[in-house]
């Protein structure tokens, strides 16, 4: 178990490090007079769409059902006519 806590010890040290260097960096751009901007993090789930693109894409949906539905009543009226 003592690489278990060995990590656990690495971990603790790269969290305290990292807000180290963010404070730094901070600091350093703060002097610089740039503001201080911080990494906004990617929107997470799906994406938003508005209606249009949702009209779009519930009108190609619609024609790849049909077309599938077709292919499949044709292939069962094959295997109908072969099986007779």
């Amino acid at each position: 178990m003592d690489i278990i806590k060995a990590i656990e010890e690495l971990r603790n040290q790269k969290a305290r490090l990292d807000e180290v260097i963010a404070r730094l960096e901070a600091l350093t751009l703060k002097r610089s007079g740039q503001e201080v901007t911080y990494p906004v993090k990617g929107r997470r789930g799906r994406k938003y769409m508005d209606p249009q693109e949702r009209e779009v894409v519930s009108q190609r949906m619609k024609e790849y059902w049909a077309k599938r539905r077709k292919a499949a009543s044709k292939a069962t009226a094959k295997a109908a006519a072969a099986g007779h």
